[in-house]
């Protein structure tokens, strides 16, 4: 299945390639369409398709000075509201709702120059980390078609993976950036909470979902959260450090750096609290220990203390423990990618799990304490097809820009991310 050499270009050198007319917002779009025509209806990855008014807009981009992500496309999360465009939240109830404004995230890139090509698949109001729902089916991990491509924002995972966009928008409540980052060989990025103001909100003082980045490198991540960042007085939550900063280079120097660093195969969360993780995910995750010793980092194993996560004076604690590292290094999920005709996990490493999201464990104990989290791709298991899995590294409070450099260093010397799915590869012949 050939795909156009534009599709793969990372955005930040398209960005470039475009603001110096070298290629024409035309050709990028068009190049993303084919794309889309070539590969979603293997994946259903974006569920609402919009190719000729991204066309019309991307003629008109021509005709204007450049922009920061001049003519890049994008296919905002069906929870995202999109004006004059279908967003169903992937449920029925909404299967014919179109909005009369735009939401604040949507206004911010448009007039950044991006121009928007459709809607990603999502699970019925975001609810779990399975993207099927009754509106528009399952999406499908395009590693193996037959396994689930993670969630809530698998959709939009999927859709990057497979070179069908550039980068794309997210949402993370309890891992949702993170985990279809984890199964589909991309990275996720959860900001700190008002990193990226939300508005209309329905609890506009909420923190515990964030939106956020997906993209197919760490820089990409940067790249895109700084076209999402920023304050804006419509979100009390919202910070105020310029969303520029996270447009400058990732490179630095990790030496003497603490990071503590999950024994895997432990199976604990913290005291007596199970959290078990499949011998799969501790085989690939427990190789990449030297990558950070080998970047300088004192690297030592350590338990976060996040008994009780949901009572605040546990999680406060906690952030005590947490907080005397620079970085924590752990799973996002404890599972490998599942059958996408399985809705959740129920039973890993022969632990019987108490509901249908305690797969995800990992995830949802650090949204609560409100730290930056990132997903990146860190290697694959032995199954046939392999299957990817991803390490989630979590920073110190309101560091974004240190987990995007260490999750850029780590990146580097792995290069796990280049790989794409087979699927993509041209057939034999």
């Amino acid at each position: 299945m050939e795909s156009d050499p534009i599709n793969f270009i990372p955005a930040r050198e398209l960005a470039r390639l475009l603001a110096r007319r070298e290629l024409s917002c035309v050709e990028v779009v068009s190049a993303f369409i084919a794309q889309v025509e070539r590969v979603n209806p293997k994946v259903n990855a974006i569920v609402t398709f919009l190719p000729e008014q991204a066309l019309e807009a991307a003629k008109r981009m021509d005709a204007k000075p450049a922009a920061p992500f001049f003519g890049l496309p994008i296919a905002y999360k069906d929870m995202i509201a999109t004006k004059g465009i279908r967003t169903t939240y992937g449920s029925p109830l909404f299967a014919d709702n179109v909005p009369a404004e735009d939401m604040l995230i949507v206004e911010r890139l448009r007039d950044a120059g991006v121009i928007t090509m459709g809607k990603t698949n999502t699970p019925e109001f975001a609810a779990g980390s399975q993207t099927f729902n009754a509106v528009f089916g399952a999406t499908r991990n395009p590693w193996d078609l037959e396994k689930t491509c993670g969630g809530s924002s698998g959709g939009a995972a999927v859709a990057v993976a497979c070179g069908m966009l550039p980068f794309a928008d997210g949402s993370d409540l309890g891992g949702s950036l993170r985990n279809p980052g984890n199964f589909n060989n991309v990275v996720g990025l959860r900001p700190t909470p008002g990193r990226v103001p939300v508005h209309p909100a329905i609890d506009a003082w909420g923190t515990l979902s964030v939106l956020g980045p997906i993209a197919r490198s760490v820089d990409d991540c940067a790249f895109l959260l700084s076209g999402m960042a920023g304050r804006d007085d419509r979100s009390p939550v919202s910070l105020d450090e310029p969303a520029q900063d996270f447009a400058r280079p990732l490179d630095r120097d990790f030496r003497g750096t603490r990071v503590a660093w999950w024994p895997f195969a432990g199976h604990r969360l913290a005291g007596e609290d199970a959290m078990p993780v499949d011998a799969r995910v501790v085989d690939v995750l427990s190789r990449q220990r030297r990558v950070f010793e080998s970047l300088g980092c004192i690297v030592e194993d350590a338990y976060p203390d996040l008994r009780g996560a949901d009572e605040a004076f546990h999680v406060l604690r906690a952030l005590g423990f947490v907080q005397r590292y620079d970085f924590l290094c752990m799973p996002v999920n404890q599972v490998p990618p599942f059958p996408v005709s399985q809705s959740y996990v129920d039973e890993i490493a022969g632990v019987k799990l108490a509901n249908y999201i305690d797969w995800m464990k990992s995830c949802y104990c650090i949204t609560v304490t409100s730290h930056p989290a990132i997903s990146v791709p860190a290697g694959f298991t032995g199954d046939d097809p392999p299957l990817p899995v991803g390490l989630q590294i979590v920073g110190r409070h309101h560091d974004d820009f240190g987990v995007l450099q260490m999750a850029h260093a780590f990146e580097r010397e792995t290069r796990f991310a280049r790989r794409r799915p087979p699927m993509l590869q041209p057939a034999p012949g």
